[in-house]
């Protein structure tokens, strides 16, 4: 089953549902990043999180920014999406290997941390992003989400993120974001009859694995309710915005003495993408092009 991203809304609009299966992406981020199943899993739940907000935002040039900062092993859990549907992200340890015990649930939630904070944020494309802060309530990255949505946008939410894994790494990846709206919010019954239906909604990988499609796990769970599929599902994958003439720029902000340096010492310059691991090499050449751009942009103006 391809990635991809649905939106839906019920009950006359006052419930809105987004709904991901992000198996290759998350499988793509392990293989780049060279992570363990527990760390493909926590970057993977981050990652469809900030994909599922993110398709929420109306620009089309918007992008949004989970950064989880526990006390956990794992370090920073950093995502960021775009409305586009492409995403990128990364764990500070992606080596991470611990002693599985109990759900994998509480494994991610120990591993982030308890102790925390979320930074949240919105960037549409022009003027000042959006940003927001709020303490870690659990570590688990769906539960924490949700909490940020409730106490800065005043949205409840519930936020079902899963995986699974086979021999060969991830085998199935996704997660399922219910919302009632602001009209809605203040209606106990709306607010009963989704936290019911949520509790009784069976282990999400079990039913992607079982062959469900999104759209069919939404019409169990809201199918009576006047269920709407908005017309505008889309693909999403993992992809960085880096490029190589990203890390020229970054390289020649150093300086001329230092690109000089580089060319004798090193006869080149190496980077890494922090993002998506991708390695890119810049040799003598590329290297005496920016000391020449340097020198260019010395030279006065003539008047």
């Amino acid at each position: 089953m391809a990635d991809q991203l649905i939106r839906a809304t019920a009950s006359g609009g006052r419930i809105r549902a987004v709904g991901i299966i992000s198996t290759e992406l998350s499988r793509e981020a392990g293989r780049r990043h060279k992570m363990s199943n527990i760390a493909t899993a926590t970057l993977g739940r981050a990652m469809a999180a900030s994909l599922l907000l993110a398709s929420n935002v109306k620009q089309p040039q918007a992008r949004v920014n989970l950064r989880f900062a526990g006390n956990g092993q794992i370090g920073t859990v950093f995502a960021d999406a775009g409305h586009d549907g492409t995403v990128r992200g990364y764990v500070t340890h992606p080596e991470l290997e611990i002693s599985l015990d109990g759900s994998l649930d509480s494994n991610i939630s120990s591993i982030v941390g308890k102790n925390g904070f979320l930074d949240v944020m919105k960037d549409v494309g022009y003027g000042t992003p959006y940003t927001s802060t709020v303490e870690l309530i659990s570590g688990n990255i769906g539960d924490d989400v949700a909490h940020f949505l409730y106490t800065s946008e005043q949205t409840p939410s519930a936020l079902l993120l899963g995986e699974a894994f086979d021999q060969d790494g991830v085998s199935v990846s996704g997660g399922l974001l219910l919302q009632v709206l602001p009209k809605a919010a203040n209606d106990e019954s709306i607010l009963e009859l989704l936290e019911n239906r949520v509790s009784k909604l069976q282990n999400l990988p079990e039913l992607l694995q079982a062959g469900k499609t999104l759209v069919e796990i939404m019409e169990s769970l809201l199918g009576d309710l006047g269920l709407v599929i908005l017309p505008d599902d889309r693909a999403v994958k993992f992809q960085c915005r880096c490029t190589f003439e990203r890390m020229l720029s970054a390289v020649k902000i150093l300086g001329e003495a230092e690109i000089a340096d580089m060319i004798v010492t090193d006869g080149g310059a190496e980077a890494t993408c922090h993002f998506c691991s991708e390695v890119y090499h810049a040799d003598q050449a590329d290297l005496q092009r920016l000391l020449v751009e340097i020198q260019t942009d010395k030279q006065p103006e003539e008047v």
